[in-house]
């Protein structure tokens, strides 16, 4: 048997990444951040899941890292670590990919219902087959593609599965560092939860994220006698415009990201008075910015206060600011990285394509492993239907990229 040998086993998979998606679908995996139901036990159950499919197709290196939370049936939060043992143990090849979904939204948006697996075609639709299952699956086909042919790779193969990927990963990769963590610097890490469609961009470096609360606080009355209050709404409209002044502020570039400039954006609008009649008292909108590393989120921040107190001076309103996430850029991984040469000659040799390194405004799991000193790469090539109704995968993106993640191990 050879590295050939592999690769046609892998494309001989198609029966059984729609069995392994069919049964990752019907288990909804969904964080207890997004509040209380049956649905938040489904990472236990899914990892539990995962792990008797490993060991039935003969992957019984199996290491199970369980982040404790009161708030889950159970109380645990199981993150998997599984090996395939190579003819060096020197460095591992680690595809790292996670268990929990997004919540499907507004069902009416769905063609079909989202826990339940349709396949049509190449294409196959349902609540995290792309994100992240896609990447969890070719990594199983992967492995087992090793243990079936009996060709050992060249490093050590790691599954690293883990929790909590949508909230924030403090039960997955973060405690997983923290608890037993088995990624070493000289290691291939690869996470492929991230791409685009004809899979040319391999992202090394990831923006700064700044998630923030403003909260206007005036005067509520009728809207008949406007002058008897303080419109907290209308000051909160006129500082989500002033806030645009940062884009002048924070005006650098920088071309290897996609966008290049720093993003900021407002996004989510709470209600404030259920009638029309009422002038609000109280008026709540969230900013989303995405910060190149040249800049520090703490000047960011005095920023927006400084902006926010002269609306309030204006409007005669107070404006209180929470910060609802924050994640100073991590050091990115070099361009000249072993496991981004890799990557790029395990595509071009699936896919044909010319693959480069890039950097992105979205957040991934890779910066809680950069900020460790361990070089990494989000990689996979996928059409980004993540998060949204009908989310979709083809399976052979999933052949594929099972494909890539074999090279790896095998030595690129």
């Amino acid at each position: 048997m050879s590295r050939d040998d592999v690769l046609a086993r892998i494309d001989g998979y198609r029966d059984e990444v729609i069995e392994l998606q069919r049964g990752l679908v019907a288990l909804p995996a969904l964080s207890p951040d997004y509040g209380q139901g049956p649905e938040v036990t489904g990472e236990a159950r899914k990892a539990e899941f995962v792990r008797e499919y490993l060991i039935r197709h003969g992957i019984t290196d199996i290491t199970v890292i369980a982040a404790p939370d009161e708030r889950v049936p159970g109380g645990v939060r199981p993150n998997l670590i599984a090996r395939i043992p190579g003819r060096s143990s020197e460095r591992t090849v680690w595809v790292m990919a996670h268990v929990d979904v997004v919540p499907p939204g507004d069902l009416s948006k769905w063609s079909h219902d989202p826990y339940t697996l349709r396949v049509d075609g190449d294409l196959i639709y349902g609540r995290g087959v792309e994100d992240n299952h896609q990447g969890l699956v070719g990594a199983v086909m992967a492995a087992r593609a090793f243990v079936e042919t009996g060709v050992r790779p060249a490093y050590d193969l790691g599954l690293l599965i883990v929790a909590d990927e949508e909230c924030g990963s403090q039960f997955g990769i973060q405690y997983v560092l923290e608890n037993g963590n088995p990624l070493r610097p000289d290691d291939l890490i690869l996470v492929p939860d991230g791409g685009v469609s004809d899979g040319s961009e391999i992202e090394v470096a990831e923006k700064g994220i700044l998630w923030l609360k403003l909260k206007t606080t005036g005067v509520q009355t009728h809207a008949s006698t406007p002058e008897k209050g303080r419109n907290a709404m209308r000051a909160g409209a006129q500082l989500v415009v002033e806030l645009d002044r940062l884009h002048e502020l924070f005006h650098l570039s920088d071309p290897v990201f996609s966008p290049p400039t720093s993003t900021f954006a407002p996004t989510k609008k709470e209600a404030n008075v259920p009638n029309v009649n009422t002038i609000p008292g109280d008026d709540v909108f969230y900013l989303d910015c995405r910060v190149l590393p040249e800049y520090r989120l703490s000047d960011v921040e005095s920023r927006v206060r400084q902006i926010a107190d002269e609306v309030a001076a204006r409007f005669g309103v107070a404006v209180a600011i929470e910060t609802v996430q924050r994640q100073d850029a991590a050091p990115a991984t070099p361009a000249d990285a072993p496991v981004v040469g890799m990557v790029a000659r395990a595509v071009k040799e699936v896919y044909g394509v010319e693959a480069k390194p890039v950097g992105i405004g979205g957040g991934t799991v890779g910066a809680y492993l950069r900020k460790q000193g361990l070089p990494c790469v989000v990689w996979s090539r996928m059409d980004e239907t993540m998060h949204g109704p009908d989310e979709n995968a083809r399976i052979s993106n999933i052949l594929g990229d099972a494909k890539v993640f074999a090279l790896l191990a095998l030595g690129g």
